[in-house]
Protein backbone atom coordinates (compact mmCIF):
# COMPACT_ATOMS: atom_id res chain seq x y z
CA UNK A 1 0.00 0.00 0.00
CA UNK A 2 2.88 2.39 0.70
CA UNK A 3 4.07 2.07 -2.92
CA UNK A 4 0.82 3.70 -3.99
CA UNK A 5 1.82 6.99 -2.32
CA UNK A 6 5.65 6.94 -2.37
CA UNK A 7 7.47 6.39 -5.66
CA UNK A 8 11.04 5.98 -4.40
CA UNK A 9 11.75 2.50 -2.98
CA UNK A 10 14.22 3.95 -0.47
CA UNK A 11 11.41 6.01 1.07
CA UNK A 12 9.19 2.96 1.42
CA UNK A 13 12.07 1.00 2.99
CA UNK A 14 12.74 3.78 5.48
CA UNK A 15 9.09 3.84 6.58
CA UNK A 16 8.93 0.06 6.98
CA UNK A 17 12.22 -0.04 8.89
CA UNK A 18 10.69 2.14 11.63
CA UNK A 19 9.69 0.23 14.76
CA UNK A 20 6.11 1.46 14.20
CA UNK A 21 6.31 0.71 10.46
CA UNK A 22 3.59 -2.01 10.57
CA UNK A 23 1.29 0.39 12.41
CA UNK A 24 1.95 3.15 9.88
CA UNK A 25 1.20 0.80 6.99
CA UNK A 26 -2.01 -0.35 8.67
CA UNK A 27 -3.03 3.28 9.10
CA UNK A 28 -2.28 4.04 5.43
CA UNK A 29 -4.52 1.15 4.35
CA UNK A 30 -7.26 2.51 6.63
CA UNK A 31 -6.94 5.97 5.02
CA UNK A 32 -7.02 4.48 1.52
CA UNK A 33 -10.22 2.53 2.24
CA UNK A 34 -11.93 5.75 3.32
CA UNK A 35 -10.90 7.75 0.28
CA UNK A 36 -8.37 10.17 1.77
CA UNK A 37 -6.38 12.13 -0.80
CA UNK A 38 -2.88 10.97 -1.66
CA UNK A 39 -1.37 14.35 -0.83
CA UNK A 40 -2.77 14.07 2.69
CA UNK A 41 -1.32 10.59 3.19
CA UNK A 42 2.07 11.72 1.84
CA UNK A 43 2.07 14.63 4.29
CA UNK A 44 1.04 12.61 7.35
CA UNK A 45 3.30 9.55 7.04
CA UNK A 46 6.61 11.44 7.60
CA UNK A 47 5.09 13.00 10.74
CA UNK A 48 4.16 9.54 12.03
CA UNK A 49 7.66 8.17 11.43
CA UNK A 50 9.20 11.13 13.26
CA UNK A 51 6.77 10.60 16.11
CA UNK A 52 7.88 6.96 16.34
CA UNK A 53 11.56 7.99 16.48
CA UNK A 54 10.73 10.63 19.10
CA UNK A 55 8.87 8.13 21.29
CA UNK A 56 11.69 5.56 20.94
CA UNK A 57 14.28 8.09 22.12
CA UNK A 58 12.11 8.82 25.14
CA UNK A 59 12.06 5.14 26.09
CA UNK A 60 8.91 3.79 24.42
CA UNK A 61 9.25 0.06 23.75
CA UNK A 62 5.67 -0.94 22.98
CA UNK A 63 2.78 0.54 21.02
CA UNK A 64 0.70 0.79 24.20
CA UNK A 65 3.22 3.36 25.50
CA UNK A 66 2.85 5.68 22.50
CA UNK A 67 -0.05 7.77 23.89
CA UNK A 68 2.23 9.10 26.67
CA UNK A 69 4.45 10.76 24.08
CA UNK A 70 1.86 12.47 21.88
CA UNK A 71 1.65 15.82 23.66
CA UNK A 72 5.44 16.14 24.27
CA UNK A 73 5.97 15.50 20.54
CA UNK A 74 3.37 18.11 19.58
CA UNK A 75 4.92 20.70 21.89
CA UNK A 76 8.36 19.99 20.46
CA UNK A 77 7.06 20.26 16.92
CA UNK A 78 5.40 23.63 17.63
CA UNK A 79 8.49 25.06 19.34
CA UNK A 80 10.76 24.03 16.45
CA UNK A 81 8.54 25.24 13.62
CA UNK A 82 6.90 28.39 14.97
CA UNK A 83 8.04 31.65 16.47
CA UNK A 84 6.97 33.46 19.60
CA UNK A 85 5.51 36.27 17.48
CA UNK A 86 3.13 33.90 15.72
CA UNK A 87 -0.50 34.32 16.88
CA UNK A 88 -1.63 31.79 19.46
CA UNK A 89 -4.49 30.59 17.24
CA UNK A 90 -2.09 29.82 14.41
CA UNK A 91 0.23 27.93 16.75
CA UNK A 92 -2.76 25.93 17.94
CA UNK A 93 -3.65 25.00 14.37
CA UNK A 94 -0.10 23.81 13.74
CA UNK A 95 -0.40 21.55 16.76
CA UNK A 96 -3.74 20.17 15.60
CA UNK A 97 -2.36 19.36 12.15
CA UNK A 98 0.33 17.23 13.82
CA UNK A 99 -1.78 15.73 16.59
CA UNK A 100 -4.77 14.60 14.49
CA UNK A 101 -3.05 11.98 12.26
CA UNK A 102 -1.15 10.59 15.26
CA UNK A 103 -4.34 10.21 17.29
CA UNK A 104 -6.16 8.53 14.41
CA UNK A 105 -3.31 6.05 14.02
CA UNK A 106 -3.21 5.26 17.75
CA UNK A 107 -6.95 4.60 17.83
CA UNK A 108 -6.27 1.66 15.52
CA UNK A 109 -3.49 0.22 17.66
CA UNK A 110 -4.29 1.04 21.28
CA UNK A 111 -7.62 -0.33 22.59
CA UNK A 112 -9.66 2.30 24.39
CA UNK A 113 -7.53 5.23 23.24
CA UNK A 114 -9.53 8.33 22.32
CA UNK A 115 -7.08 11.20 22.51
CA UNK A 116 -7.88 14.87 22.88
CA UNK A 117 -11.06 15.04 20.82
CA UNK A 118 -14.14 17.09 21.45
CA UNK A 119 -15.73 16.21 24.73
CA UNK A 120 -18.76 14.04 24.12
CA UNK A 121 -21.97 15.21 25.66
CA UNK A 122 -23.82 12.61 27.72
CA UNK A 123 -26.59 10.79 25.91
CA UNK A 124 -28.82 11.17 28.96
CA UNK A 125 -27.78 14.02 31.28
CA UNK A 126 -30.16 12.67 33.93
CA UNK A 127 -29.24 9.00 33.60
CA UNK A 128 -28.93 8.59 37.37
CA UNK A 129 -32.51 9.65 38.13
CA UNK A 130 -34.26 8.81 34.85
CA UNK A 131 -32.22 6.08 33.11
CA UNK A 132 -35.10 4.88 30.92
CA UNK A 133 -36.63 8.22 29.96
CA UNK A 134 -35.69 7.95 26.28
CA UNK A 135 -36.96 4.37 26.19
CA UNK A 136 -40.25 5.76 27.51
CA UNK A 137 -40.36 8.33 24.70
CA UNK A 138 -39.64 5.69 22.10
CA UNK A 139 -41.76 2.80 23.37
CA UNK A 140 -44.72 4.43 25.12
CA UNK A 141 -45.06 7.75 23.33
CA UNK A 142 -43.98 6.30 19.98
CA UNK A 143 -41.59 9.15 19.11
CA UNK A 144 -39.08 8.86 16.30
CA UNK A 145 -35.35 9.12 16.86
CA UNK A 146 -35.32 12.61 15.31
CA UNK A 147 -37.88 13.82 17.87
CA UNK A 148 -35.97 12.14 20.69
CA UNK A 149 -32.86 14.04 19.61
CA UNK A 150 -34.74 17.28 20.27
CA UNK A 151 -35.65 16.09 23.76
CA UNK A 152 -32.01 15.19 24.38
CA UNK A 153 -30.89 18.66 23.27
CA UNK A 154 -33.31 20.50 25.57
CA UNK A 155 -32.49 18.28 28.55
CA UNK A 156 -28.80 19.01 28.02
CA UNK A 157 -29.57 22.72 28.06
CA UNK A 158 -31.49 22.30 31.29
CA UNK A 159 -28.71 20.17 32.84
CA UNK A 160 -26.18 22.84 31.88
CA UNK A 161 -28.30 25.48 33.60
CA UNK A 162 -28.52 23.38 36.77
CA UNK A 163 -24.75 23.02 36.73
CA UNK A 164 -24.28 26.78 36.44
CA UNK A 165 -26.48 27.43 39.47
CA UNK A 166 -24.76 24.55 41.30
CA UNK A 167 -27.87 22.42 41.71
CA UNK A 168 -26.62 18.85 41.60
CA UNK A 169 -29.80 16.79 41.93
CA UNK A 170 -32.97 17.16 39.89
CA UNK A 171 -34.88 16.16 43.02
CA UNK A 172 -34.16 19.63 44.43
CA UNK A 173 -35.62 21.50 41.47
CA UNK A 174 -38.27 24.02 42.48
CA UNK A 175 -40.75 26.16 40.51
CA UNK A 176 -38.36 29.09 40.97
CA UNK A 177 -35.56 27.13 39.33
CA UNK A 178 -37.78 26.22 36.38
CA UNK A 179 -38.84 29.85 35.97
CA UNK A 180 -35.20 30.89 36.06
CA UNK A 181 -34.31 28.45 33.31
CA UNK A 182 -37.18 29.61 31.11
CA UNK A 183 -36.15 33.25 31.58
CA UNK A 184 -32.48 32.46 30.91
CA UNK A 185 -33.04 30.21 27.90
CA UNK A 186 -35.63 32.54 26.41
CA UNK A 187 -32.99 35.26 26.00
CA UNK A 188 -30.92 33.02 23.71
CA UNK A 189 -33.50 31.36 21.45
CA UNK A 190 -36.56 32.25 19.43
CA UNK A 191 -40.06 31.96 20.81
CA UNK A 192 -40.60 28.65 19.00
CA UNK A 193 -37.41 27.19 20.47
CA UNK A 194 -38.40 28.22 23.98
CA UNK A 195 -41.86 26.72 23.50
CA UNK A 196 -40.35 23.41 22.39
CA UNK A 197 -38.00 23.41 25.38
CA UNK A 198 -40.92 23.97 27.76
CA UNK A 199 -42.81 21.14 26.12
CA UNK A 200 -39.87 18.76 26.54
CA UNK A 201 -39.48 19.74 30.21
CA UNK A 202 -43.17 19.20 30.86
CA UNK A 203 -42.94 15.64 29.54
CA UNK A 204 -39.74 15.03 31.51
CA UNK A 205 -41.09 16.23 34.87
CA UNK A 206 -44.37 14.42 34.36
CA UNK A 207 -42.31 11.27 33.85
CA UNK A 208 -40.23 11.92 36.99
CA UNK A 209 -43.40 12.28 39.03
CA UNK A 210 -44.85 9.08 37.58
CA UNK A 211 -41.66 7.18 38.41
CA UNK A 212 -41.69 8.43 42.00
CA UNK A 213 -38.54 10.50 41.68
CA UNK A 214 -40.45 13.70 42.53
CA UNK A 215 -43.29 13.90 45.02
CA UNK A 216 -44.96 16.77 43.18
CA UNK A 217 -45.74 17.06 39.49
CA UNK A 218 -43.78 20.16 38.49
CA UNK A 219 -44.86 19.92 34.86
CA UNK A 220 -47.88 22.07 35.65
CA UNK A 221 -45.77 25.05 36.74
CA UNK A 222 -43.89 25.25 33.43
CA UNK A 223 -45.70 27.91 31.42
CA UNK A 224 -45.48 28.02 27.66
CA UNK A 225 -44.62 31.38 26.09
CA UNK A 226 -47.68 33.03 24.60
CA UNK A 227 -47.92 31.91 20.95
CA UNK A 228 -48.99 34.27 18.18
CA UNK A 229 -50.41 32.10 15.44
CA UNK A 230 -49.47 33.04 11.88
CA UNK A 231 -47.42 35.97 13.20
CA UNK A 232 -44.45 35.36 10.93
CA UNK A 233 -43.86 35.40 7.20
CA UNK A 234 -42.18 32.47 5.39
CA UNK A 235 -38.60 33.28 4.42
CA UNK A 236 -38.74 32.74 0.66
CA UNK A 237 -36.89 34.35 -2.23
CA UNK A 238 -37.92 35.28 -5.75
CA UNK A 239 -37.58 32.91 -8.68
CA UNK A 240 -35.00 35.24 -10.22
CA UNK A 241 -32.91 34.83 -7.06
CA UNK A 242 -33.25 31.05 -7.39
CA UNK A 243 -31.90 31.22 -10.94
CA UNK A 244 -28.98 33.35 -9.77
CA UNK A 245 -28.14 30.85 -7.01
CA UNK A 246 -28.20 27.91 -9.43
CA UNK A 247 -26.15 29.75 -12.06
CA UNK A 248 -23.35 30.46 -9.58
CA UNK A 249 -22.88 26.79 -8.61
CA UNK A 250 -19.64 25.50 -10.14
CA UNK A 251 -20.81 22.24 -11.70
CA UNK A 252 -17.33 21.34 -12.93
CA UNK A 253 -16.41 19.89 -9.54
CA UNK A 254 -17.93 16.87 -7.72
CA UNK A 255 -19.02 19.19 -4.91
CA UNK A 256 -20.75 21.50 -7.35
CA UNK A 257 -22.52 18.61 -9.10
CA UNK A 258 -23.78 17.35 -5.75
CA UNK A 259 -24.88 20.75 -4.46
CA UNK A 260 -26.63 21.62 -7.73
CA UNK A 261 -28.68 18.41 -7.56
CA UNK A 262 -29.55 19.00 -3.90
CA UNK A 263 -30.64 22.60 -4.54
CA UNK A 264 -32.89 21.49 -7.39
CA UNK A 265 -34.55 18.86 -5.19
CA UNK A 266 -35.14 21.43 -2.46
CA UNK A 267 -36.66 24.11 -4.66
CA UNK A 268 -38.52 21.86 -7.13
CA UNK A 269 -40.26 19.54 -4.70
CA UNK A 270 -40.05 21.53 -1.46
CA UNK A 271 -38.24 18.70 0.29
CA UNK A 272 -36.82 19.05 3.79
CA UNK A 273 -33.07 18.76 4.32
CA UNK A 274 -33.57 15.49 6.20
CA UNK A 275 -35.55 14.04 3.30
CA UNK A 276 -32.85 14.99 0.78
CA UNK A 277 -30.10 13.48 2.95
CA UNK A 278 -32.07 10.22 3.33
CA UNK A 279 -32.58 9.64 -0.41
CA UNK A 280 -31.10 6.45 -1.86
CA UNK A 281 -30.49 5.21 -5.38
CA UNK A 282 -33.48 2.91 -4.94
CA UNK A 283 -35.85 5.88 -4.56
CA UNK A 284 -35.58 6.70 -8.27
CA UNK A 285 -37.47 4.86 -11.00
CA UNK A 286 -35.62 5.99 -14.10
CA UNK A 287 -37.82 4.02 -16.51
CA UNK A 288 -41.01 5.64 -15.25
CA UNK A 289 -39.38 8.98 -14.36
CA UNK A 290 -40.61 8.82 -10.77
CA UNK A 291 -39.11 9.98 -7.49
CA UNK A 292 -40.23 8.43 -4.20
CA UNK A 293 -39.67 10.20 -0.88
CA UNK A 294 -40.19 7.65 1.92
CA UNK A 295 -40.76 8.24 5.63
CA UNK A 296 -41.63 11.90 5.55
CA UNK A 297 -42.20 13.93 8.69
CA UNK A 298 -45.91 13.17 8.68
CA UNK A 299 -45.18 9.42 8.55
CA UNK A 300 -46.18 8.86 4.90
CA UNK A 301 -44.34 8.59 1.60
CA UNK A 302 -44.79 10.72 -1.51
CA UNK A 303 -44.18 9.95 -5.18
CA UNK A 304 -43.35 12.73 -7.65
CA UNK A 305 -42.86 12.84 -11.40
CA UNK A 306 -39.14 13.25 -11.96
CA UNK A 307 -38.40 16.56 -13.66
CA UNK A 308 -36.07 16.35 -16.65
CA UNK A 309 -33.85 19.10 -15.23
CA UNK A 310 -33.61 17.41 -11.84
CA UNK A 311 -33.03 14.01 -13.47
CA UNK A 312 -30.17 15.33 -15.62
CA UNK A 313 -28.50 16.92 -12.59
CA UNK A 314 -28.81 13.71 -10.58
CA UNK A 315 -27.39 11.58 -13.39
CA UNK A 316 -24.48 13.98 -13.82
CA UNK A 317 -23.69 13.69 -10.11
CA UNK A 318 -24.09 9.90 -9.95
CA UNK A 319 -21.90 9.32 -13.00
CA UNK A 320 -19.26 12.03 -12.52
CA UNK A 321 -19.34 13.22 -8.92
CA UNK A 322 -20.57 10.49 -6.56
CA UNK A 323 -17.74 8.44 -5.00
CA UNK A 324 -17.43 4.74 -5.77
CA UNK A 325 -19.11 2.98 -2.86
CA UNK A 326 -21.46 0.10 -2.13
CA UNK A 327 -23.64 2.29 0.06
CA UNK A 328 -27.00 2.98 -1.60
CA UNK A 329 -27.36 6.48 -0.15
CA UNK A 330 -27.42 9.13 -2.86
CA UNK A 331 -25.41 12.07 -1.54
CA UNK A 332 -21.95 11.76 0.03
CA UNK A 333 -19.31 13.98 1.53
CA UNK A 334 -16.92 15.42 -1.02
CA UNK A 335 -13.93 14.94 1.30
CA UNK A 336 -12.70 11.89 3.20
CA UNK A 337 -13.90 9.97 5.02
CA UNK A 338 -16.41 8.82 2.39
CA UNK A 339 -19.65 8.98 4.38
CA UNK A 340 -23.26 9.87 3.49
CA UNK A 341 -24.03 13.54 3.91
CA UNK A 342 -26.23 14.55 6.86
CA UNK A 343 -29.25 16.83 6.96
CA UNK A 344 -27.30 19.61 8.69
CA UNK A 345 -24.79 19.62 5.83
CA UNK A 346 -27.61 19.84 3.26
CA UNK A 347 -28.96 22.95 4.96
CA UNK A 348 -25.45 24.39 5.38
CA UNK A 349 -24.67 23.98 1.68
CA UNK A 350 -27.94 25.66 0.73
CA UNK A 351 -27.09 28.56 3.03
CA UNK A 352 -23.59 28.75 1.57
CA UNK A 353 -24.88 29.18 -1.98
CA UNK A 354 -27.51 31.70 -0.92
CA UNK A 355 -24.85 33.85 0.73
CA UNK A 356 -22.51 33.36 -2.23
CA UNK A 357 -25.21 34.79 -4.51
CA UNK A 358 -25.54 37.81 -2.23
CA UNK A 359 -29.09 36.98 -1.16
CA UNK A 360 -29.93 38.22 2.30
CA UNK A 361 -32.56 36.23 4.15
CA UNK A 362 -33.09 35.38 7.79
CA UNK A 363 -31.65 31.94 8.65
CA UNK A 364 -30.51 31.12 5.14
CA UNK A 365 -30.71 27.38 4.57
CA UNK A 366 -32.64 24.54 2.99
CA UNK A 367 -36.00 25.76 4.34
CA UNK A 368 -35.57 29.00 2.40
CA UNK A 369 -35.82 27.01 -0.82
CA UNK A 370 -38.68 24.91 0.57
CA UNK A 371 -40.62 28.09 1.32
CA UNK A 372 -39.79 29.37 -2.17
CA UNK A 373 -41.27 26.23 -3.70
CA UNK A 374 -44.49 26.78 -1.75
CA UNK A 375 -44.58 30.46 -2.71
CA UNK A 376 -44.40 29.49 -6.38
CA UNK A 377 -47.31 27.09 -5.93
CA UNK A 378 -49.32 29.81 -4.18
CA UNK A 379 -48.64 32.19 -7.07
CA UNK A 380 -49.86 29.49 -9.47
CA UNK A 381 -53.24 29.47 -7.66
CA UNK A 382 -53.01 25.98 -6.21
CA UNK A 383 -55.22 25.37 -3.20
CA UNK A 384 -53.59 25.27 0.22
CA UNK A 385 -54.74 21.65 0.59
CA UNK A 386 -52.98 20.65 -2.64
CA UNK A 387 -49.86 22.56 -1.61
CA UNK A 388 -49.82 20.90 1.80
CA UNK A 389 -50.07 17.46 0.24
CA UNK A 390 -47.30 18.29 -2.24
CA UNK A 391 -44.75 19.40 0.36
CA UNK A 392 -45.77 16.83 2.97
CA UNK A 393 -47.43 18.94 5.65
CA UNK A 394 -48.96 16.92 8.47
CA UNK A 395 -51.95 19.19 9.01
CA UNK A 396 -53.69 21.94 6.96
CA UNK A 397 -52.79 24.47 9.68
CA UNK A 398 -49.13 24.16 8.66
CA UNK A 399 -49.98 25.52 5.21
CA UNK A 400 -52.18 28.41 6.35
CA UNK A 401 -49.18 30.66 6.98
CA UNK A 402 -48.64 30.82 3.21
CA UNK A 403 -51.99 32.54 2.75
CA UNK A 404 -50.15 35.66 3.92
CA UNK A 405 -47.96 35.57 0.82
CA UNK A 406 -50.80 35.12 -1.70
CA UNK A 407 -49.94 38.52 -3.14
CA UNK A 408 -52.47 38.61 -6.00
CA UNK A 409 -55.38 37.54 -3.78
CA UNK A 410 -54.43 40.07 -1.14
CA UNK A 411 -54.16 42.78 -3.81
CA UNK A 412 -57.71 42.04 -4.93
CA UNK A 413 -58.90 42.34 -1.36
CA UNK A 414 -57.16 45.71 -1.04
CA UNK A 415 -58.55 47.08 -4.31
CA UNK A 416 -62.11 45.82 -4.00
CA UNK A 417 -64.64 44.59 -1.50
CA UNK A 418 -63.01 41.16 -1.39
CA UNK A 419 -66.22 39.20 -1.96
CA UNK A 420 -64.82 37.42 -5.00
CA UNK A 421 -61.80 36.23 -3.08
CA UNK A 422 -63.84 35.08 -0.11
Amino acid sequence: MLERYFVRPVTVDRIRSSWIGPLVEQYVSWLSERGYAGRSVSRWVPILVRFGDFARRRGAADWDQLPDHVEPFVKTWISERTTARMPALQRKKVGECVRNPIQRMLRLAVPGYTGLGRSRKPENPFAERAPRFFDYLREEKGLRDTSIQHYRHYLRQFASYLQRIELKDVEHVSPAVLSGFVADYGQRVARSGLRNACGALRVFFRYLHRQGVLKKDLSKVIEYPQPFRLSGIPRCISWDDVRRVLELVDRRTPTGKRDYAMLLLLVTYGLRAREVAALTLDDFDWRSDRLRVPERKAGHSTAYPLSAVVGDALLDYVKNGRPQTRDRRLFFRAMAPCLPIGHAAVSARAGHHLRKAGIRVARAGSHTLRHTCVQRLVDADFSLKAIGDFVGHRAPASTQIYSKVAIEALRQVALGDGEGVL
